[in-house]
Order: structure tokens, then sequence, then C-alpha cells
């Protein structure tokens, strides 16, 4: 598998990301803008990562796109790194939100009292939010300056994009 992230900013501390959602969850289909910033400190301390567009889940808030995550905000280790952030991190707390310790009330009762409506409620945010023609309307509407970057799985099929890296 490889993965592609690029960025085009000369600002190397903060760039964003298109995350797709993983395959055979109600977020599948979906592509989102995360929004990183790297401490100085970096890799030593957490990056700290954003959803702008937005997503229905638990362990996400809705209005600033925050992401409740304990790997990324309490026990972060300089061996990690934004692959395993974009390929393992983020796919896991989609596929298995913890309505245990939510930042989306409303997602968490949802997800604990009703898991069809749940994800009937994810896909229609995925719908709503999170399709490419979303996502390009709401950087027409953003600075034009913001530069994105690409993160997702490569198929041998496809073009070979610039910046790809083993994973």
């Amino acid at each position: 598998m490889k993965l592609y992230l690029t960025s085009h900013s000369d600002d190397r501390q903060e760039f964003y990301v298109r995350f797709n959602g993983p395959k055979d969850t109600p977020f599948e289909g979906g592509i989102w803008k995360v929004h990183v910033e790297l401490p100085d400190q970096y890799p030593y301390k957490s990056p700290s990562i954003g959803f702008v567009n937005k997503i229905f889940h638990p362990n996400i808030d809705e209005l600033s796109g925050s992401v409740c995550l304990d790997v990324i905000n309490q026990t972060w280790s300089p061996m990690f790194d934004m692959i395993n952030i974009f390929e393992v991190f983020l796919p896991q707390l989609l596929r298995y939100p913890n309505a245990n310790d939510p930042l989306n009330g409303e997602a968490a009762a949802l997800m604990m009292r009703n898991k069809d409506q749940y994800s009937a409620k994810v896909k229609d945010y995925v719908s709503r939010h999170a399709t490419k023609e979303a996502i390009d309307n709401a950087e027409d509407e953003s600075e034009s300056d913001e530069e994105m970057s690409s993160v997702g799985s490569y198929d041998s099929g496809d073009e070979d994009p610039a910046g790809t890296m083993e994973v």
C-alpha cells in the first residue's frame, strides 16, 4: 500500500490533508479536509488535527472539528508520524467510535440508542458535507492561498502521484 502526502506550502508547520472515509463504514465515500498543525517540538509533541468540513461522530466536535483520540492527545510518541495518523489512527477512530468519551453528545447518544439511525445520519452528513463538490465549494469560499495536501491509498492501477511513500 502506498500513501501520498504532498504539501505545496512553504509553511511546513501548517497544512491541509484530504482524508478519505474508511471502506465498509458509514463514512465510506466521504472526503474530509483535515487541518494539521505541527508544534515546534514535533515529533516529540503531537500535532493538532481538526476536521474542516462537518462530520457526525461521537469523538469529533461538530463545530470545531477537534478530535478526541488518546494517541494524539495524551499518549503521543515520537515514533508516530503523519502516516500513522492518516492510515491507522483516524480510520480506526471512524471505524470504532467511543460513545463513552464523546465530544459530540448527540452522535454518542444516537449511536448507543439506535446504531441504524446513527449510520443513516453519518451517511447523510457524508452526502451533504464530505463530497468532492462540498469541499470544492467550501474552498471557493475560503481564502485562495490555503494549500491542500492529499492523503489516500494508492492502487497500482492509478497514476503515480508526486511524493509517493511506501507504507
